[in-house]
């Protein structure tokens, strides 16, 4: 099992997020009184495209451990700065596949929809931080690091220090690819 270290929201449109004591998710919208939150997308890019489609990035989930790498090569980031509402521990977030659902605190549960795709904002936070969540792997295949999107089937509160639970999808399992 893994761990919420950190919860954060923003009701205006900015990079990082401030941390909150809780968050509440709410079914089939993301996170309450965050600026993502509708049944349809709200990341800007994706509303000059189409305003329409459904809004696959309602939670964005990151794990801590990235932070605690790129911590150690040099950057200095905490949970929610780099856009993250749920920030967690001990579960390889990046390794799960499409339509895996984490359990997260009593109640909340949420359906992982793909891999966050690292924008130019990244940079802007800190210089040369986008090569480090935007990499290649041996084969020269692209490495997103910058973590997963969600949507929320169940509602509820949640807040630090709250088990995640992670429930697998049937076999055979998609693996994650940018939302």
């Amino acid at each position: 099992m893994g761990t919420i270290t950190a919860v954060s929201r923003s009701g205006e449109y900015t990079f990082t997020k401030p941390n909150q004591d809780s968050i509440t998710l709410l079914a089939g919208l993301g996170v309450e009184g965050d600026v993502h939150q509708g049944v349809t997308v709200k990341h800007r890019s994706r509303v000059r495209r189409d305003p329409t489609q459904p809004n696959l990035r309602q939670v964005h989930l990151m794990h801590a451990e990235l932070h605690d790498e790129l911590n150690a090569s040099g950057f200095h980031v905490e949970p929610g700065q780099l856009g993250e509402n749920v920030t967690t521990r001990g579960v390889d977030l990046l390794a799960l596949p499409t339509g895996a659902r984490l359990h997260l605190g009593a109640q909340a549960v949420v359906e992982v929809t793909g891999l966050r795709n690292p924008c130019p904002q990244i940079e802007a936070f800190q210089d040369g931080l986008l090569k480090e969540v935007v990499g290649r792997d041996e084969h020269g295949n692209v490495v997103r690091k910058a973590g997963i999107m969600s949507i929320v089937l169940v509602g509820g509160e949640i807040r630090p220090g709250d088990e995640i639970r992670v429930e697998l999808p049937a076999a055979p399992h998609s693996p994650l690819v940018p939302v």
